[in-house]
Order: structure tokens, then sequence, then C-alpha cells
């Protein structure tokens, strides 16, 4: 065990999005309501036993000396230290948390899980922490604004299958829609100029323009897109079904951490090119 030491019927974009500094337009994600940074919980919890997996870049993983690290595993120190509680980190196989949960070998899981009609029936969540957007990607220098108006006879690139490609065939109907087996293909196709713009997880685009293969060709175009139904995964914490205590504890810190901007530096610390 390691120590923690202290909607719609036309497509909707994000309304969560709020400036990090003016200065330099850097945008993070704001999930919460300012009004809800009031009063600590009357109670509040001593200790939280986080359990999580180890192989969930750039989440929670291990680095090249093998110390645990992590957008999760920095969240969940952070929040211990914004309760003032004793943590703990016990790392299981992602299938072996939820068991691990309910035995009570831990107090909640912070590992992405899913908040599916099944884990719903036996488990709570925490308000989420992070959403998962999808986001247009075009050529440097392309001034192109992403509506269905705008895009309307222009070819967009996507991955076979995939929500996005459902999603632009629902929204997008007058774009001509080009459909890949995998994403390097769809994105190379801006590239080639096979397509005017690229559509996809806003999350694995960020990494791909911020890494080499990209050769810093592209950029994000429009805001981020959070359509009920096709992309409104969250991130939240999970606990079992009868641990209210800990939930509004959680929630709580997890909208002070925001309100001081300690959530914003941790999302620029994983994500330097911010998907929002």
């Amino acid at each position: 065990m390691i120590a923690l030491t202290l909607l719609a019927a036309t497509p909707t974009r994000a309304q969560t999005a709020s400036p990090q500094d003016a200065a330099d337009a850097v945008v993070t994600p704001n999930f919460w309501d300012p009004r809800s940074t009031g009063d600590r919980p009357t109670a509040t919890p001593e200790t939280i036993r986080f359990l999580a997996s180890d192989d969930f870049p750039p989440f929670s993983f291990r680095d090249g000396s093998g110390r645990l690290t992590g957008f999760n595993i920095d969240l969940a120190r952070a929040l211990c230290e914004e309760m003032k509680a004793a943590c703990s980190l016990r790392i299981k196989p992602f299938d072996a948390l939820v068991p691990a949960l309910v035995r009570e070998e831990g107090d909640a899981i912070i590992a992405g899980l899913a908040t599916t009609p099944e884990n719903a029936r036996t488990l709570r969540f925490s308000d989420p922490y992070l959403r998962l957007p999808a986001r247009f990607v075009v050529l440097r220098g392309v001034e192109l604004e992403v509506t269905p108006e705008a895009l309307a006879g222009k070819r967009i690139s996507v991955v076979e299958g995939s929500a996005h490609e459902a999603f632009l065939k629902a929204y997008f109907p007058n774009s001509e829609i080009i459909a890949f087996g995998d994403p390097t293909e769809a994105r190379a196709a801006i590239g080639t100029e096979e397509a005017i713009a690229h559509f996809g997880d806003g999350l694995s685009l960020s990494f791909w323009l911020n890494g080499k293969t990209s050769s810093e060709c592209c950029t994000f175009a429009g805001g981020p897109w959070l359509e009920p139904g096709y992309f409104d995964h969250a991130l939240t914490i999970a606990f079992r079904g009868d641990d209210s205590l800990r939930q509004q504890a959680v929630n709580h810190a997890l909208s002070r951490l925001q309100a001081r901007g300690v959530y914003s530096e941790l999302y620029l610390r994983y994500f330097p090119v911010s998907f929002y």
C-alpha cells in the first residue's frame, strides 16, 4: 500500500470551459459551480483508502524509475490535503477494483470507472472531475468555422465505426465524411489534403499535437464538443453505495481545488496542450 502524503437536437459545445489565464489564453475545464464552494461539510472522513490501477497513462502509471504517478494520483493527493485526511493508495488490476471496494479493501476508486446502470445499483459516484470532449483539428494557418453550415460540402476525416463518425452523420449531414480504419490514417488525411478537418477524441488529439508524429502540422479548431449520448463520458470517483460521508467530502474538496487553482495546475501538468 502506498501512502499519499499529504442533448440535444442540435450539436452543443461545452459551456464548462473557462480561461485559466487571459494573458496566454490557455483554457482549462471547470465543472464546478463557484457558489458550491462554501462551508466544509459538517463531518469529514479521517481516512480514505484509494484504489487505482497503474496501467492507465497519463492518469495512473509507473514512470521510468518505477514511481507511481499520473493525473489521478496527484489529484488524490491534492484531495487528501484539502480534506486534511490521512490517505493511502492500493494498486490492483482494473477488473479487481470494484470487488475490492465491495469487500472494503478500500474506500474509493479513482480509475475512470464508468457510471453504468449496473455500477450505479451498488456504488455512488463523485461529481465529474474530467470530461472527454471531441475536437476538430485542422492544418496550422487554416481559418475554419466548425459549424454544420460552414462545413457543408467540405471533407472531414474520422475513424470508421466511432461515436465521432455517428455524430458527424447526425449533425453534419451536408459534409463529406471520409471514414478511415484507424486514427493514424484519419489524421494523415489532413496533411494530404484529402480532408480539410479531422474530428476525433480530444484527449488523444492533444497528445498527438504535442508529440513528434504530428510534426507540428495542426491545431485545434473551434471548441470542445460534449454532446450527450456521444461524448458525455466523465471521470468520477466511486464509493460504496452507503458511503455518503466520503462522497460529499470529496465533492466539496473538488470544488475547492478548482476555486484555488490547484485543479488547473494539475490539469496542465499532464495535459500541456489543453483539449478544452
